[in-house]
């Protein structure tokens, strides 16, 4: 079976190539030439562990390709997956839904009879059915068939969570569709994967709320911080006690800055847009969006407060990615932190393992350095952004020979106080006692 996935940004490419690797014969279809011959000539646009390997290998066996050719691509295709962007709307957070519309036509003029065009993009509820009108339209009395397929992929272990998900989710109305999309996964039945066929809307709703739902956990967890540095309580310990609880979990409780990436921030609007559309309004999900956003203002207020003149200050920053183990800086705390510092005249020095080149364009006025000790020199206070492993065994002494200051925010509590007594700083982290150096 041939499957062609329309789309080669993050949730495209890595869906293609692990299709590949569970043996299809695969071809990925973009537009942009540029980013075909470079995915063509071996070389992976974004940072995912393991990914350049898998992709290389794939195209080696034959089994991978990538073409800007979406007509050959199609009409080779047993089943054509829509993994294009879904970006918010300005204005009203809906999600724009041209991108998929337009790949849809395409896909319509070029399918053979009896194609399966997949979404697997991140759509609101009555996208399929959408899709199903525009599809008929095109090519009427051509036979074919419509499935909603959504991915939960995290950033940074998003090969993992393809190959061995927790679960499958598909969305289809005839039978078709069913069969085809349990040929697709029919290699993850050696390990029992759940696999939900359910209905277009249930499948579109599913993604949604799952994530709504662990960015309420995220934002819940940085409350629960806060009353803690009111009342003297440790979030951590207090996260691994409510964690225990099977009915609750130990994900997604760890306190820090506020969500961000190109998941959260865009779906829970998307969610809060069909809630107030349908008249169902999600009430909980717009106070998650509003508490997000003045999190991270929180964030640089701390900052700012720890600095007797801000405009004479020098503040390093350690970590910009909104989380470990990628280069994507979309609606990372670090862009609202640092960007309200550089208005208040601080300057910024920064530095992360993988995403500085996406967030230089984003944040003129910053030094880029190569290190964390070359970001701290002549620091005031250190921050910790991001949780990269690089951060978390510091080398103290050769920070205090750098820095000017004696004070480390760590935004991401990857330090315990007792990491830090000793070494001369001060160390103040979320939703935990502060030290005193």
């Amino acid at each position: 079976m041939k499957i062609t996935v329309v789309g080669t940004g993050y949730v495209g490419l890595v869906s293609g190539v692990c299709f590949s690797e569970f043996g299809f014969d695969v071809t990925c279809v973009d537009v942009d030439a540029t980013k075909i011959a470079s995915l063509s000539a071996g070389m992976v646009p974004i940072y995912e562990p393991g990914l350049e390997e898998m992709m290389q290998r794939n195209v080696e066996e034959g089994r991978l390709s990538f073409t800007t050719d979406l007509a050959a691509a199609v009409a080779a295709a047993s089943v054509v997956f829509i993994a294009v962007g879904t970006p918010s709307r300005r204005g009203d957070g809906e999600a724009d839904l041209s991108y998929v519309y337009a790949a849809a036509r395409e896909i319509a003029r070029n399918m053979q009879p009896e194609t399966v065009v997949t979404i697997k993009s991140t759509v609101v509820v009555g996208t399929c059915r959408a899709v199903r009108d525009i599809i008929a339209a095109e090519r009427p009395g051509v036979p074919f068939s419509v499935a909603s397929n959504p991915e939960f992929l995290r950033e940074g272990a998003a090969i993992e969570d393809f190959l061995r998900p927790d679960r499958v989710v598909v969305g289809v109305d005839d039978e078709r569709a069913k069969l085809r999309m349990r040929r697709v996964y029919r290699p993850l039945n050696l390990r029992e994967t759940p696999i939900l066929i359910t209905s277009f809307e249930n499948a579109e709703l599913i993604k949604y709320a799952a994530n709504a739902f662990l960015a309420m956990k995220v934002t819940f967890i940085n409350e629960v911080a806060d009353l803690c540095e009111k009342v003297g309580g440790n979030v951590q310990e207090i996260a691994r006690g409510i964690g225990l609880d099977n009915r609750i979990g130990s994900k997604f409780l760890h306190a820090g800055p506020g969500f961000g990436g190109s998941c959260f921030p865009k779906d829970t609007r998307a969610f809060a847009a069909t809630g107030r559309k349908a008249g169902a309004p999600q009430r909980l999900i717009e106070e998650v969006i509003a508490i997000n956003e003045a999190r991270k203002a929180d964030m640089a207020a701390r900052v700012l407060a720890a600095l007797p003149e801000p405009a004479k200050s020098t503040v390093a920053v350690l970590g910009v990615a909104f989380k470990p183990n990628t280069d994507d800086v979309r609606e990372a705390p670090s862009l609202a932190v640092i960007g309200d510092l550089l208005a208040e005249g601080v300057s910024v020095r920064a530095h992360d393992p993988e995403a500085m080149a996406q967030a230089a364009p984003l944040l003129p006025g910053v030094a880029w350095c190569d290190s964390p000790y070359q970001a701290a020199e002549g620091a005031d206070v250190l921050v910790i952004l991001t949780e990269w492993n690089a951060y978390r065994m510091l080398n103290f002494a050769t920070l205090k020979t750098v820095m000017a200051g004696r004070l480390i925010l760590d935004l991401r509590n990857i330090y315990k106080p007792d990491d830090i007594a000793g070494t001369g700083f001060s160390y103040r982290s979320v939703g935990r006692p502060t030290l005193e150096g």
